[in-house]
């Protein structure tokens, strides 16, 4: 039976295919003020404004393509039962060729019902105030928003504690709940954690191994080393 290798993939990621983050511009995208746009107060407040901010978001999803960081990790599914847990909302694990992958934050191309969120649908283009889901109900971002509750934490938790092999990558780790799982794998299990500027330190963790390195770059060296 093969290994159960878990990713941890944030912002860092996909910044390097030419997503933007929040991180980027100080806490604002483009002049939008993250409270208005990924809070669930802000959507109360004017869901004209976050549909919009989102279609852009969408919109820049469909110009980029996944990175050597997405396509190496896919490739250890060769080897390895991988599962990726992402803090991203793209779809570029996917487009790599990852199999399992667990979105915590939602899904931008994705969106659903306001009344009931268990009506979930696909969605590749521009989203308006009047587009309906079958119970009639306004439709919105299927996105985790700064005051909600993340649906798929004890999911997430669940997998982090049965990996043999945990991978971080691009992330900081200092975005809760998401900063937790780290602290649930099993003891002495092989950590990688891979990030240009690593918020960890090399004794944090038992069996952890630090890459300083972009997510392209890092994937690469710790594929070679698993396999080696």
């Amino acid at each position: 039976m093969n290994k159960k290798l878990v990713v941890l993939s944030g912002a860092g990621i996909s910044q390097e295919s030419g997503l933007k983050t929040f991180r980027d511009m100080g806490g604002l995208w483009e002049n939008y003020n993250v409270d208005d746009v990924a809070s669930i107060d802000g959507w109360y407040r004017n869901p004209e404004l976050v549909m919009d901010f989102y279609n852009q978001r969408r919109k820049q999803l469909f110009e980029v393509e996944p990175n050597a960081g997405h396509y190496g990790i896919a490739e250890l599914e060769k080897w390895f039962d991988v599962t990726v847990i992402t803090q991203n909302v793209d779809d570029l694990h996917e487009r790599a060729g990852s199999s399992q992958v667990l979105h915590l934050h939602g899904e931008l191309l994705k969106v659903r019902s306001t009344k009931n969120h268990n009506l979930i649908y696909d969605w590749k283009k521009s989203l308006h105030l009047g587009d309906f889901c079958e119970e009639n109900s306004q439709l919105r971002p299927h996105i985790v928003w700064f005051g909600e509750n993340v649906p798929e934490f004890d999911n997430a938790l669940e997998i982090t504690s049965e990996a043999d092999i945990l991978i971080v990558i691009g992330t900081s780790m200092q975005v809760y709940p998401a900063a937790q799982l780290i602290n649930y794998v099993k003891a002495e299990i092989p950590i990688y954690f891979i990030d240009p500027k690593p918020f960890i330190q090399q004794n944090q963790y038992k069996n952890l191994t630090v890459l300083a390195e972009k997510a392209s770059v890092g994937v690469v060296k710790v594929v070679n080393q698993l396999l080696g």
